[in-house]
């Protein structure tokens, strides 16, 4: 059984720190010119779950959101 999990960001709040792509690469990137957050897996695996939620708790912008 699948993830229900939704992986968002807001990129208005986002200030480029990169704990999210540090902690979990696979499910975010940054943009090269401002290095915003971009989701790479609306829907992540259960496997990145655990690196997606500590990315969660350590972003400083609060910007990233996993929920249903």
């Amino acid at each position: 059984m699948g993830n229900k999990l939704r992986l968002s960001a807001d990129q208005g709040r986002c200030v480029g720190a990169g704990e999210c792509v540090r902690l979990a690469p696979r499910s975010f990137t940054q943009e090269e010119v401002e290095g915003k957050v971009v989701v790479l897996q609306e829907f992540p695996e259960a496997d990145d779950l655990d690196a997606v939620m500590e990315a969660e708790g350590s972003c400083p912008s609060r910007a990233i959101r996993l929920g249903e």
